[in-house]
């Protein structure tokens, strides 16, 4: 029997306990996970590629089965490259649904073999996002609850230290 393999794409600008949440379920149905970072021509992304790949390789330590990643270009042609037949996108809202459906239905077209599965975010991170982090990190507020220790350490290097705590 082959192994399993889903690959989860995102920018992970950077990655939250609500990526993480979404990591660990695809873990229960699948036997790896290739989480790929990817640069995106419209995106201006706080941390550089670099950066995240470590963070995203600090924070899913000791979560076996996660292989970070990065890629540049179309994703389809990335999860061949990677013999991979299973992307993964997280879910947490209705609204999510929308543009990620878009998304699977013309990486079908693209790639009939490469199917898009869904997992939705458990309640606890169903309202997190990146973009609301860097706000919150910006204006030094508690973050904590949000990222893991090393992203909250790198958003503390990136707007100072004067961050709150509980």
């Amino acid at each position: 029997m082959s192994e399993k393999v889903v690959v989860y794409p995102g920018t992970f600008d950077p990655v939250t306990f609500g990526h993480l949440d979404v990591i660990e379920r695809a873990l229960r149905l699948l036997d790896r996970v290739i989480v790929a970072v990817t640069t995106k021509p419209d995106k201006e992304p706080l941390f550089s590629l670099r950066e995240r790949l470590e963070l995203l390789e600090q924070s899913s330590k000791g979560i076996n089965g996660v292989e970070v990643d990065s890629f540049s270009g179309l994703l389809v042609d990335y999860v061949k490259s990677r013999k991979a037949k299973v992307v993964l996108r997280g879910l947490r809202q209705l609204s999510d649904f929308e543009a990620e459906f878009q998304q699977a239905t013309i990486n079908r077209k693209l790639a009939p073999g490469i199917e898009t599965v869904f997992v939705v975010t458990g309640a606890r991170y169903f309202y997190l996002n990146s973009t609301m982090v860097k706000e919150i990190a910006s204006m030094h507020g508690r973050i904590d609850c949000f990222v893991p220790k090393p992203v909250e350490s790198a958003l503390g290097k990136k707007f100072g230290s004067k961050r709150k705590s509980v």
